[in-house]
């Protein structure tokens, strides 16, 4: 079977192998855990059919990665691919002065959103999990290739069966057809008709606060749905004159941050937590497991949730808002309001023409590295030989992922005698970094010089040739491990701790990353989301209310001045040689893949988040001396 090459997001996103965490010789068998089970009626789950797929570490059936909201097969009205969207929601800029980087498909495009399908990390990525734990793959797929899901080509794990319209990743029509799981009055009569067909309804259990993990709710019939009232600024409902589509309804949930916890919240679901023995336990194999009790894997939305950000007024940020000063949910920052509109009617800007409030459909996050490689891949670069515009819009997103980066965090720096203070500060609505927890990280980079100008102290130096981190004893980075309890190791016949088995990991070794505005530990440790050293949440790491971190160097005497650097990297050297390693197709191997365009374009090479000087006079013209 020929197999299609990997990719993952990041930003983004990421979300998906997790549910592949799979794996259990041995069942959970206490008592006092109830376990889920499909409801009376339900349809029958298929089972992998993929005869050409290795022997897992643990043999996972379909029933333990199933989970509650719309499933494969339910579609009535086919969701369309994103090129039928083109022909009003791109190439109009020149007709309503706007940016062309602004027009709705062709930031959307450029995101890393419209490649999580394309993503080499996620591919590679994706064989490791399926190795894992039988069928995982089925479990990240859903974020990944929603309309390949929903139209059931998820029966092969390992993502053979997607199309090449399933490629497109987070596509238009999966996000416009998508129905808040909680249904309030101001959301359109018609989710309630589509809630109660839903036979697995999306129930969340506090302290949870959302299911995530790619538990939609998508109208089976073409009712497209956004924050406006489509007729109120033109006399037509454009999708149904134009698309054949049923009539466009206005939806608030489309600008409730609770549209993006559907998958940047993740949970293992083949893990419940166990109150007595105080660990996550592989749930018995062939049983649906609880999202309200599995293994956190990203908490993202969780994040966002406790946070200041979360308020009505929210957090002054014009650095991210666009037209608005004041940022709070999840879209006032990766769909950030400019002046524009989203396209054409009958040759027309449509709605009224261009708007203050026009929401940027970029999503950018801080991935600028698998944006550059993608268009390279042996499969995926036929995508952008077709239409260069389409390598135009990446490169568009890797430079707005880059100023998100260097404005997601403020870097504080004071020499006092010997000792160096430094201090960074997040800047973001969520921990810093966020997301998918595999090899991302930041760290402090500290040079000091003496007054000849030579080079006498380093701390987090990198060599860019081979990729190294050096790990020397002033080194601060900031990280999250993931990996195995010593029970779950020796099952596994694995090492206990650290581990990048995205799959089967059960237990957060350490997570020093930031936390926002409006942290406190109790509520972040409800959720699985507590900062945590030596495999257990660590309430000293940060105070509540806390939002930043400060790190204190000595340096040698004779150091006279010196620079800091804040960088950050989307994959570490020690990730990717992973992938390549422990891939299990030797035929077609997505980790050598991701390893040759790691390789050939600059081992992605970190990015300065922020820089500062210590030690220096600053004369005019603007130059530093020591």
């Amino acid at each position: 079977m020929k197999r299609i090459p990997p990719l993952l997001l990041a930003f983004g996103f990421a979300c998906f192998f997790m549910g592949a965490t799979l794996f259990s010789l041995s069942a959970n068998t206490s008592s006092n855990i109830a376990y889920a089970a499909l409801p009376d009626g339900h349809p029958t789950l298929p089972g992998w059919h993929n005869e050409f797929a290795p022997t897992a570490r643990v043999s996972t059936t379909v029933r333990d990665f199933f989970l509650p909201g719309t499933q494969p097969h339910q579609m009535i009205d086919e969701l369309q691919a994103p090129l039928n969207c083109t022909y009003c929601h791109d190439g109009y800029s020149s007709l309503t002065g706007q940016d062309q980087e602004t027009e709705t498909w062709f930031a959307w495009s450029g995101s890393m959103m419209a490649q999580s399908g394309r993503d080499p990390l996620f591919w590679a990525a994706l064989d490791v999990a399926n190795a894992d734990a039988d069928g995982a793959g089925e479990f990240c797929l859903r974020c990944h290739m929603p309309r390949g899901w929903l139209e059931g080509r998820s029966a092969s794990p390992d993502g053979s069966d997607m199309t090449f319209d399933d490629l497109e990743g987070v596509q238009c029509i999966v996000c416009h057809r998508m129905v808040d799981a909680e249904y309030s009055a101001e959301n359109p009569e018609r989710d309630l008709d589509v809630l109660a067909a839903i036979t697995t309804p999306v129930t969340v259990t506090a302290p949870t606060i959302i299911l995530g993990s790619g538990t939609m709710i998508v109208d089976p019939l073409d009712h497209r749905r956004g924050p406006l009232v489509i007729t109120e600024v033109q006399q037509i409902d454009p999708h149904p004159t134009f698309n054949g589509a049923e009539t466009t309804l206005t939806s608030p949930y489309h600008q409730d941050s609770a549209f993006c916890g559907a998958c940047h919240d993740i949970s293992n679901p083949v893990y419940t937590w166990n109150p007595v023995t105080e660990q996550y336990e592989l749930n018995p194999l062939d049983t649906p497991g609880d999202l309200n009790t599995g293994f956190p894997v990203e908490r993202t939305y969780s994040e966002w949730y406790l946070s200041e950000y979360n308020t009505p007024q929210g957090v002054y940020a014009p650095e991210f808002g666009g037209n608005q000063d004041y940022v709070s949910s999840c879209q006032d920052c990766h769909m950030r309001q400019v002046t524009g509109v989203g396209g054409l009617v009958f040759g027309s800007p449509g709605l009224g023409g261009n708007r203050d409030d026009f929401r940027f459909h970029d999503m950018t996050g801080g991935n600028t590295w698998v944006p550059q490689i993608i268009p390279s891949h042996p499969t995926f670069s036929a995508t952008f030989n077709a239409d260069t515009r389409r390598v135009d819009a990446l490169n568009a997103g890797v430079e707005r992922a880059r100023y998100m980066l260097q404005n997601a965090a403020t870097l504080n720096v004071t020499q006092i005698g010997n000792q160096l203070i430094v201090t960074v500060i997040n800047e973001t609505g969520h921990k810093l970094p966020t997301g998918y927890p595999e090899g991302r990280r930041m760290w402090l980079q500290v040079e000091g010089y003496d007054a000849n100008g030579d080079l006498v102290y380093v701390s987090g130096a990198y060599d860019n040739e081979t990729a190294v981190l050096t790990h020397d004893a002033d080194l601060k980075i900031y990280e999250v491990q993931q990996g195995f309890t010593s029970e779950l190791a020796a099952i596994l016949g694995l090492d206990e701790g650290a581990s990048f088995h995205f799959a089967l990991n059960n237990v957060t070794v350490s997570d020093n990353r930031i936390p926002p505005r409006g942290y406190t530990f109790d509520a972040y440790a409800a959720v699985g989301a507590a900062p945590a050293s030596n495999s257990q949440p660590d309430p000293t790491l940060y105070a509540d209310g806390q939002y930043w971190d400060t790190t204190v160097y000595t340096l040698p005497a004779g150091v006279t001045a010196g620079s800091v650097r804040l960088l950050y990297q989307t994959t570490s050297k020690e990730y990717v040689e992973f992938l390549r390693d422990n891939n299990p197709y030797p035929d077609y191997n997505n980790g050598q893949i991701l390893y040759d365009l790691w390789e050939e374009f600059g081992k992605n090479e970190p990015e300065i988040m922020a820089q500062a000087g210590f030690g220096y006079q600053v004369y005019l013209p603007i130059v530093q001396r020591p």
